[in-house]
């Protein structure tokens, strides 16, 4: 199969690759950048484990193609900390013990990400509907909502 030369920015940096046109964005993040902070649950679209940003929106990248993300910006876990220093999301989900195994926690982040980028002061109800594409088997959600409550007021929100 014929590879096809894409070129997109990454978690600030430009990147140029040659892609197989079947390959998904999941696993040229994780095999051909070695970014493997976003994690393959079910392969299917159905955990969020794998949440990206393409575009400044949340996307399962298990689901999409790499070649869809030519020309395009893709945010990553690994992007969001700035000069070593975690984002009030992170932090906020360390504070807040919003993970227990941590399999779910850098899709349910990008997803939170998102929501607090377009809503710095969410309710509950916004919260859970950010994050219901992504699953998560150990916490409730009680500390993961609790944990964007609390980065949304540390960036700028009531």
């Amino acid at each position: 199969m014929e590879k096809k030369e894409i070129s997109f920015r990454i978690n600030g940096e430009e990147v140029v690759l040659h892609v197989s046109p079947n390959r998904t964005l999941l696993e040229m993040i994780r095999e051909d950048l070695k970014l493997t902070g976003t994690k393959e649950g079910c392969g299917i679209g159905d955990c969020g484990a794998c949440t990206v940003l393409l575009d400044g929106v949340p996307v399962n990248s298990c689901l999409v193609l790499a070649v869809e993300a030519d020309k395009k910006e893709i945010l990553t876990i690994e992007g969001l900390k700035e000069n070593d220093k975690l984002h009030p999301v992170q932090e906020s989900f360390i504070e807040n013990t919003a993970l227990q195994c941590g399999f779910c926690t850098p899709g349910m982040i990008m997803s939170s990400y998102a929501l607090l980028k377009r809503n710095k002061a969410p309710n509950e109800e916004e919260i859970r509907e950010a994050i219901a594409g992504n699953l998560c088997r150990c916490t409730g959600y009680v500390k993961i909502i609790e944990a964007v409550k609390k980065a949304s007021s540390s960036i700028g929100g009531k």
